[in-house]
């Protein structure tokens, strides 16, 4: 599963680089602990409202993290009810799922981050056990791009006072090689030459590339301990991402 990741980009920067229009409000600022329901950057491709004919174009579009279905309902006049968190979902099952088939089938989007966090519990004494923060990055620095879904919600009471409220949700599938070893999840990768086909608003995306990676397409993926202070989502900087005494990753990779 992927329930912390670390990102250091900002919307404009994400834009320039993509050649994607910036339809976000914000500067952006590093946040070394993302956590569900934060705000976070996402990628998607649509049509211009007012010219739908003309061809779809990336756009960087922030969300909260955490899905809610369009049928939800208000707990209060343009908040949505609370109900389970889904900040994933199972890639093999989202096409199926209530909450999720309709994203699914024409609203996926990529998820960019630096990297993400897991946790293994380990034995720390009799009767004791401490839970250690793993991070995943690429080797050389390169953002990663996870595959998600997104959805509009609208408190259907206002009428056309209702304001739309964009979530998302990261799809996650069985962990391949080492990344095996710290969680039996992980989030899914979207190779860049997949983008095209995962993004398309027009056409549901090919059944493959809801499968789990190849060990060669994560085999550039580098996992190392973190210091705890990962674990409380108040702590949020670069020294989260710190190694920790390599003892940790030995214990945990044998």
């Amino acid at each position: 599963m992927c329930g912390r990741y670390a990102t250091t980009t900002n919307p404009a920067t994400l834009a320039v680089e993509l050649d994607a229009i910036d339809e976000t409000d914000d500067s952006g600022s590093p946040n070394y602990n993302v956590a569900p329901t934060n705000q976070v950057l996402t990628v998607v491709e649509r049509h211009d409202r007012d010219h739908p004919e003309d061809p779809a174009r990336l756009r960087i579009r922030q969300m909260r993290w955490g899905l809610i279905p369009p049928w939800s309902k208000a707990a209060e006049p343009g908040v949505p009810a609370k109900g389970k968190p889904l900040f994933n979902a199972r890639a093999d099952k989202a096409t199926t799922t209530p909450s999720f088939r309709d994203a699914a089938k024409k609203r996926r989007c990529l998820v960019p981050m630096d990297g993400w966090y897991e946790w293994v519990t380990e034995a720390d004494g009799p009767g004791k056990a401490v839970k250690q923060p793993f991070y995943m990055s690429h080797a050389n620095g390169e953002r990663l791009y996870m595959a998600g879904l997104w959805s509009v919600w609208r408190d259907r009471s206002l009428g056309d006072d209702a304001q739309p409220l964009l979530s998302c949700t990261i799809l996650t599938t069985d962990a391949v090689g080492d990344l095996a070893k710290i969680h039996d999840r992980m989030p899914l990768p979207v190779l860049r030459s997949n983008w095209d086909a995962w993004l398309d608003p027009d056409h549901p995306a090919p059944e493959e590339l809801l499968e789990a990676p190849s060990v060669q397409d994560i085999s550039d993926i580098l996992i190392r301990p973190v210091p705890s202070l990962v674990n409380s989502v108040k702590n949020n900087g670069p020294e989260l991402l710190d190694r920790v005494a390599d003892e940790a990753e030995q214990m945990s990779l044998l």
